[in-house]
């Protein structure tokens, strides 16, 4: 999710755990630190562009190295902010702050980017997908919880605060339960048109839970189509577009393109343009429009060289996307953007 859903709930876990042990601010400071610290991993450059993608997310991600630094971060709050009469505060420290951190993977792992919780036991990229990288829906009762622990100062602000941890954490559980009914109305409609039903990725368009886009992989072609919870149960149109799977046959020494291949679980197609072989990770973005576009191999003469990868990100005028999202996500069976 995005820093400040991560910097909320990090701060909103914090409050919660430590309540009147200490000053709510104290308790929201440390929390949104340890809830932002994670994604700290961005600013580390692994060499290639391929590689920053899929290393985001995951020692600094991990559950398990996660729980080994918790005990070490509590120690520094404990020994900054003691409780009122000098007295230790060091376990509580210690839930609240491993809280803070282990909460920023679990809501990372409800986007379709993939996070490697796992590590170092196994290098997964878990994905749910059922959110968005940023929904207000989702963050604004935190930053409501907060606002208003911040201003009382009393059993009041905790019980807003607590009331936006709940309701947050409700709306996590409606994407999920609006994610599988609209698989299931994917794979029925790609029955019913005869369509291959055993490879689909339903996730979210930007900024809701209302509209969803579907991507089935079949042959070597991919199809794409969008279904409203307005829609009323109408069978989904998919538009087909060419995955160019034959490619990837004379690139099997790109250590680049296996692993975007892994990485996106599937979820990917090929391309030529212009002498240039490109690789896209389909679940982030929507058709022609995708947010990791990588050059993995230069055309010389009949033959495919592989290359250093380059990253190509191809996005769409906002402005008219979101108009799109607007009136196709009330139902209304408008065709998407495809320039």
């Amino acid at each position: 999710m995005d820093s400040v859903s991560q910097f909320a709930l990090g701060a909103a876990v914090g409050v919660a755990t430590m309540g009147r042990r200490t000053a709510p601010w104290k308790a929201a400071l440390v929390g949104a630190v340890c809830g932002t610290l994670p994604d700290l991993d961005a600013f580390i450059d692994h060499g290639d562009p391929v590689s920053n993608m899929t290393l985001h997310r995951t020692e600094s991600h991990a559950l398990f190295y996660l729980t080994l630094l918790a005990p070490a971060l509590a120690w520094l709050a404990d020994r900054v902010w003691r409780g009122p009469a000098g007295e230790s505060l060091f376990r509580r420290w210690w839930l609240a702050v491993w809280l803070a951190l282990i909460t920023h993977p679990l809501l990372d792992l409800m986007t379709v980017y993939g996070t490697q919780l796992g590590l170092p036991f196994t290098d997964h990229p878990y994905a749910v997908g059922s959110m968005f990288i940023i929904d207000p829906l989702y963050t604004l009762p935190l930053l409501v919880g907060l606002v208003a622990v911040l201003s009382w100062r009393d059993a009041r602000g905790l019980r807003w605060n607590a009331a936006g941890l709940a309701l947050s954490t409700l709306y996590l559980a409606w994407s999920a339960l609006a994610q599988h009914h609209v698989r299931g109305v994917a794979e029925e409609s790609l029955r019913a048109q005869g369509l291959d039903a055993g490879h689909v990725l339903v996730t979210p368009t930007a900024f809701n839970t209302v509209l969803w886009r579907v991507v089935a992989m079949g042959g070597d072609t991919y199809r794409e189509g969008f279904y409203s919870l307005l829609d009323g149960g109408r069978a989904i149109r998919f538009d087909s577009f060419p995955q160019h799977d034959a490619l990837r046959a004379s690139l099997a020494d790109s250590p680049y393109l296996r692993r975007v291949v892994w990485f996106s679980h599937g979820f990917y197609a090929m391309r030529e343009d212009d002498g240039r072989v490109l690789v896209s990770d389909l679940r982030m973005g929507q058709e022609p429009h995708y947010s990791f576009n990588f050059v993995v191999a230069q055309r010389q003469g009949d033959n495919l060289q592989p290359v250093t990868p380059e990253w190509i990100s191809r996005r769409p005028d906002i402005r008219s996307g979101l108009a799109w999202i607007w009136q196709r996500a009330r139902g209304d069976a408008v065709p998407p953007p495809r320039q």
